[in-house]
């Protein structure tokens, strides 16, 4: 966004509804608070970014398979997650206007009332930042929405909305293991739809209520395993290449910090420049406790600087507990791994036991499960530890949306002054890629060349037609859509073969022909 419209998403938002991209939800009713719609343009978009990450992360790959599961699931997949006891936000109510807050999130609320905030009461602990009343003591509320399935509303057929993709992936891990014909190192991939009960959602799609995932598992080897196999463990200190093709004897931080990479290099294949966001490390009193490492991608929102989307190493907890809940062992066996373990004698298999239960000791581990850990593993047979980078499509949205937005000052030939909003979307994840226009709609060969290269195009990319009204505003329409060219037909088009392609971000002209628009096209859509 243009810097005097960083601090407000209004103008965005004012946008968004004026042309198609997002709508509240239920707005002839007044809406639904934390809900959201995708018009034409904003549909579009949504499908052009989630196919990009689609086609970056699955299909651009040949160790990554995908998954396409449930919103309902069984309940005891939450209860083995921790989401059932534990997946809480700490809620206040207000006990004099009854406005209910995020604990939490009282200071942010304070700080975008601003100067209609409030004055924090010093005889509260918590004080309302809407009128200052006495807060209740902060509780914990779960966030999953539940659901009946089937005909009787009993407790034994209470289900939920799922709030999260990526559990459906470690319950199916052991079936996509066996019919995908992948080995560890591995991933699965999947986007859709998940539900959260926030109570106070806010700052527009960024945290809503009903958003869509776009979620990664790529489960390797333990670092354990890598050592045997490979008589040592390549870690960050030994300056791995994580552009080239991945290597085998990586161990998780490299693995780690390549899904960290890789992440970046998609935002800035669809938009967003590496200047523009950061990594945010977060420190071991931030982790969950599961949870190795994680980096959030975190991007100036005009809200705030807010997570993007994380990049987690979460060792083996997510399978290590579905196989305790379910019973069903969530092991693989790994041959080559047995074939190395083979070759270790006595008092090497000792010493590894060894070095293994003083490394799993040293983060307060048992050192008896380290040893049928690694006995396991003398087998070949070990639960995969996993790498998570996740998304949410709508912020990504959100932070193209804001990326893109600006507001140009333009002096025409006679000093006069005017004000053209433009979406500098990358063409990859532009709703329309072309519009066609021609320039005097009653030229009847003018008007059928237009028509007829439209319909050649919209078989190949989204167009869009329009041939009424001067041309000067039929640009200014497409600079609002965000579509990177226009296509304008006149009347000498249909004798020299050529019309004039204007491009949205520099707004110059060039004619030529069919075939030469297809070459430019094409080698801006590719990554």
């Amino acid at each position: 966004m243009a810097e005097e419209n960083k601090s407000s998403l209004d103008p965005l938002a004012a946008l968004c509804k004026r042309r198609g991209f997002i709508y509240h939800s239920s707005e002839i009713y007044g809406g639904m608070p934390g809900f959201w719609d995708y018009g034409p343009l904003g549909c579009e978009l949504k499908q052009n970014v989630k196919q990009a990450w689609w086609q970056f992360t699955v299909r651009g790959r040949e160790d990554v398979a995908g998954l396409d599961a449930t919103i309902i699931m069984h309940p005891k997949i939450w209860k083995a997650s921790g989401h059932l006891d534990t997946f809480a936000d700490p809620m206040t109510m207000c006990k004099q206007c009854k406005k209910l807050m995020r604990a939490d999130q009282i200071d942010d609320i304070r700080a975008e009332l601003g100067k209609k905030a409030a004055a924090v009461n010093p005889a509260y602990a918590l004080s309302c930042p809407h009128c200052g009343g006495e807060m209740t003591e902060p509780k914990p509320f779960n966030l999953m929405f539940k659901t009946v399935v089937g005909p009787i509303d009993d407790p034994s057929n209470v289900a939920y909305l799922r709030p999260e993709t990526a559990q459906a992936i470690f319950a199916q891990f052991t079936n996509v293991l066996s019919t995908s014909r992948q080995q560890v190192p591995f991933g699965i991939a999947q986007m859709g739809k998940s539900f959260r009960n926030e109570v106070t959602p806010r700052n527009y799609t960024f945290r809503s209520r009903e958003f869509e995932q776009m979620e990664l598992e790529f489960f390797i080897r333990p670092d354990e395993a890598v050592e045997i196999l490979h008589g040592h463990v390549v870690t960050l200190a030994d300056n791995p290449d994580l552009n080239g093709p991945v290597q085998d004897d990586w161990g998780w931080e490299v693995w780690h910090k390549y899904w960290v990479e890789q992440r970046k290099k998609f935002l800035n294949a669809v938009g967003l420049p590496t200047e523009h966001f950061v990594e945010y490390w977060q420190k071991p009193d931030e982790l969950a406790h599961y949870a190795r490492a994680c980096v959030d991608i975190e991007y100036d929102f005009p809200f705030g600087r807010q997570e993007l989307e994380g990049i987690a190493a979460r060792s083996d907890f997510d399978l290590t507990q579905h196989q305790k809940h379910s019973g069903e062992s969530q092991m693989v066996f790994d041959d080559p791994l047995k074939q190395a373990a083979k070759k270790l004698d006595d008092a090497a298999r000792k010493a590894f036991i060894e070095k293994v239960q003083a490394d799993w000791v040293s983060r307060g581990k048992d050192p008896i499960a380290a040893e049928k850990f690694c006995l396991n593993l003398f087998d070949g047979k070990y639960v995969p530890h996993v790498i998570e980078p996740s998304a949410g499509v709508d912020r990504l949205m959100l932070a193209l949306l804001c990326e893109a937005y600006e507001e140009q000052k333009l002096t025409d030939e006679k000093g006069k002054e005017d004000i053209r909003t433009v979406l500098h979307f990358h063409p990859k994840v532009a709703p329309v890629k072309v519009a066609v226009f021609p320039l005097v709609k009653k030229d009847e060969a003018c008007f059928n060349m237009a028509r007829e290269i439209f319909d050649k195009l919209r078989k190949k990319v989204n167009c869009f037609w329009d041939a009424s009204g001067q041309i000067g505003r039929r640009y200014r329409r497409q600079d609002e859509a965000g579509t990177p060219w226009c296509i304008t037909v006149d009347p000498e088009s249909p004798k020299d073969g050529k019309f004039t392609v204007r491009d949205r971000d520099s707004m110059q002209q060039e004619r030529m022909t069919y075939e030469e628009f297809l070459v430019k096209m094409y080698a801006a859509l590719e990554f």
